[in-house]
């Protein structure tokens, strides 16, 4: 489970408890600069998470089926699938970044490039999604002010080789908020834990 840029692991509490009463394991961690990772988030970059959380899954020595990432975090779920054959993935709010972003480093020069306008849309995570063969599972917020609701429904489109795929917006919710706006109705809720089951299951 990879957590955004402005975020740390503890924002995948909920989720993981949600995804063990469905009898799904899960790793989580904090990338480095987050959390109790410590280190500094201007020496990382998108490249760099993408490395550390190679780094976590072979120090687990496990299979793993999976992967769910958010904001920042689904850009690298998508990196993570070109070398590990995901059976699913898992975008929530997804952030997608222009290929020239990708190995800069966090800080002023990163930010001048993702801030151009529309930069989002020369990004290699189309082709990336286009390739996947799993099972997809897209999550987005009604009220994203932070995402454009282009991203998640290109993300969708762009994944034609996929098993199967979703596309999940979570009605009223902004980027920061999913939890609780599906929480608001017992029939929300269930709608959300159905689809994770179903894109985590063989």
């Amino acid at each position: 489970m990879l957590h955004g840029g402005g975020k740390d692991r503890t924002v995948f509490y909920k989720y993981r408890n949600l995804l063990d009463t469905l009898g799904f394991g899960t790793t989580i961690f904090d990338f480095l600069g987050h959390g109790e990772t410590g280190g500094d988030i201007h020496e990382s970059s998108l490249f760099n998470r993408t490395m550390q959380a190679e780094a976590v899954i072979a120090s687990q020595g496990l299979v793993l089926t999976g992967c769910m990432g958010v904001s920042m975090g689904a850009y690298n779920a998508l990196q993570l699938s070109k070398a590990i054959q995901f059976q699913s993935l898992i975008l929530m709010v997804p952030g997608v970044y222009s290929t020239p972003a990708y190995k800069v480093k966090f800080g002023p020069d990163f930010s001048a490039i993702i801030r151009k306008h529309r930069s989002w849309e020369h990004t290699d995570a189309w082709d990336i999604a286009a390739e996947f063969n799993g099972n997809l599972l897209v999550i987005a917020a009604e009220n994203d002010a932070i995402i454009p609701s282009e991203i998640p429904e290109k993300l969708l489109s762009s994944a034609s080789c996929c098993c199967q795929k979703q596309l999940l917006i979570i009605p009223e919710a902004g980027h920061n908020n999913i939890w609780e706006n599906l929480m608001l109705t017992p029939v929300l809720y269930e709608n959300v834990r159905s689809a994770f089951k179903h894109c985590l299951s063989n």
